[in-house]
């Protein structure tokens, strides 16, 4: 099933999903891509020791490296190279990002900030910051469906500048989910969009994404800024915190298709990570 996301605020969800991923109902779905967007998704559950190869749903194939931890918290950051990693051209529809999203136990309420170098959706290839959210397993809109904009300087959806790098937070307070870019507030997600059933999150992920149209030939897009996870340039997410949790931060750190995007130098709160897939488009 492919969902075409807007970027336009208030958009309604294309459609209605009714789990999110992670989910183990969604283990065995292998419908590749046939249109033109998709939704970031967050890695499915799995053994982090075990790659499980590219994701097929929600109309795309999704590799991902990532660090996870299953918690209880208020919150959470970390501090994110912004990269401008080269997306098949000859593809509608890919996608290359980088963010942190927060879930609750059911994985089926996500809010999630990143940046995304997606031409169909911005219009160009430079990587832009990204908001989005998942209410009990439905799926919205990049940068709208309910986010309330707070400033005018730092925006959801503006292009970022690679090789710049950045904080990226999320935060509930007095029951919404606030975001924040490099210490700055960009805005909320009221916790009414969850009818105040979401206030703490159980599952924090942090993660780079490529969506291809295809499980059966790799993509040629980049994860990061192309090189490989064990480069010492390779990109990178570190400075992971955690607000009002009794645990204190701890990844563990896996990749989907490690053959093609790959982790390096794996801390408690930090990895680098990365690669060009299938090579050069």
């Amino acid at each position: 099933m492919h969902i075409r996301t807007s970027f336009a605020v208030g958009l309604a969800a294309a459609a209605a999903l009714a789990v999110l991923p992670g989910s183990p109902a969604h283990a065995t779905e292998t419908t590749p891509a046939t249109a033109t967007s998709s939704a970031p998704t967050v890695p499915p559950a799995a053994d982090a020791t075990t790659p499980t190869g590219p994701t097929c749903w929600f109309g795309a194939c999704y590799d991902y490296v990532y660090g996870r931890q299953t918690t209880d918290t208020a919150g959470a950051a970390v501090r994110m190279e912004i990269s401008d990693p080269e997306v098949n051209p000859t593809q509608i529809g890919e996608h290359s990002l980088q963010e942190l999203a927060l879930q609750d136990t059911n994985r089926v309420s996500t809010v999630e900030v990143g940046w995304t170098v997606d031409p169909q959706l911005n219009g160009d290839s430079k990587p832009h910051l990204f908001v989005y959210h998942w209410v009990d397993g439905q799926t919205s809109c990049y940068n709208g469906c309910g986010f309330v904009p707070v400033s005018t300087k730092f925006t959801a959806g503006m292009a970022l500048r690679p090789g710049h790098a950045a904080d990226f937070a999320i935060r509930n307070i007095g029951g919404d989910w606030w975001i924040s870019y490099d210490h700055h507030d960009v805005g909320y997600f009221p916790g009414s969009l969850w009818k105040g059933t979401y206030s703490r999150a159980q599952v924090v992920t942090a993660f780079g994404e490529v969506a291809a149209n295809t499980a059966d030939v790799p993509s040629c897009t980049d994860m990061g800024n192309g090189r490989p996870g064990a480069s010492p340039r390779a990109s990178w997410i570190s400075d992971y915190r955690l607000y009002k949790a009794a645990d204190k931060p701890r990844f563990t750190v896996s990749a989907s298709s490690p053959q093609l995007y790959t982790y390096g130098k794996a801390k408690a709160t930090s990895f680098r990570l990365g690669g060009s897939g299938s090579g050069r488009c």
